[in-house]
C-alpha cells in the first residue's frame, strides 16, 4: 500500500482518506477535556441526555475500546461492557489506556481497506474510523459544554467528521433510514436510536457548531 497526500495535505491510503491523524487529534482534545473534569462535576447533566459527566467519560472509554476491537478485526462486532468504574477512580488514566489501544489497533495501513464489521453495516475501515472521529469529537463537546470548558478544536478533524456524518447520516429522513438499518442488526445486539433530528444552523457557522447540530445538538 502507498500513502500519499491530497492538495489539502489530508493523507490518503489506496485512494481512501486516512482518518488516523484526525482520530489522533480528536483523542488529544478529548484527553484535555477529561483531565479538566473536577470531582464535583461528575454528576452534572450533559447535552447527551442519557449520560451525566462521569457516565459520559465512561462512554468515551467504551467507544475507544470499541474502536480498538474493530481495528484489530477481532471477529464479529462485540460492544465492550459499558465502563462504569475504573481502577483508583483514575478516569484520565483509563481513557489514556483505551485511547492508546484504539490508536495502535489501526497502525497498519491494511486496516483502512479491510472491511469493518459494524452492527448495522459493513464499511471500509477508513470510513468506519472516520465515523468514530465524529463520535469522539461530539462527546468531547458534550463534556466541555457540561463542564464549562473552552477547547481548541482541530479544523481538519472537524471537517472530516462533518463530511462523513453528512454522507452516512443525512439530515432528512434519518429516522426512516435508521429503521432500515435496524433490520441488519444481528439478533441479540441492542441498538437504540443514537441521533436526534438535525438542528438548523447557518451555513457559515463554526465547524464545531455545524457538526454537533448535524448530530442533533443545540450549539
Amino acid at each position: 500500500m502507498t500513502s500519499t497526500s491530497t492538495t489539502n495535505d489530508i493523507p490518503t491510503v489506496d485512494g481512501l482518506v486516512d482518518p488516523r491523524p484526525a482520530f489522533a487529534r480528536a483523542v488529544d482534545v478529548a484527553t484535555t477535556a477529561i483531565a479538566a473534569v473536577r470531582p464535583g462535576q461528575h454528576h452534572l447533566p450533559t447535552p447527551c441526555e442519557e449520560f451525566d459527566v462521569i457516565a459520559l467519560v465512561g462512554h468515551l472509554i467504551t467507544v475507544a475500546r470499541r474502536v480498538d476491537h474493530i481495528g484489530r478485526g477481532d471477529g464479529p462486532f462485540i460492544s465492550p461492557p459499558f465502563v462504569t468504574e475504573v481502577p483508583g477512580d483514575d478516569w484520565s488514566a483509563a481513557w489514556a489506556a483505551a485511547a492508546t489501544g484504539a490508536t495502535e489497533a489501526w497502525s497498519d495501513d491494511a486496516t483502512l481497506t479491510a472491511v469493518a464489521q459494524l452492527p448495522w453495516t459493513q464499511l471500509p475501515g477508513a470510513q468506519a474510523l472516520a465515523l468514530y472521529v465524529s463520535e469522539v469529537i461530539v462527546h468531547t463537546w458534550d463534556l466541555a459544554t457540561a463542564t464549562g470548558q473552552q477547547l481548541a478544536w482541530d479544523d481538519e478533524a472537524l471537517d472530516l467528521a462533518l463530511t462523513i456524518m453528512q454522507q452516512e447520516l443525512p439530515a432528512e429522513g434519518r429516522t426512516e433510514a435508521f429503521d432500515e438499518v435496524l433490520k441488519n442488526v444481528p439478533p441479540g445486539v441492542e441498538v437504540a436510536y443514537p441521533f436526534a433530528l438535525a438542528v438548523a444552523v447557518p451555513a457559515d457557522a463554526p465547524l464545531i457548531d455545524r457538526l454537533v447540530a448535524h448530530n442533533g445538538r443545540q450549539p
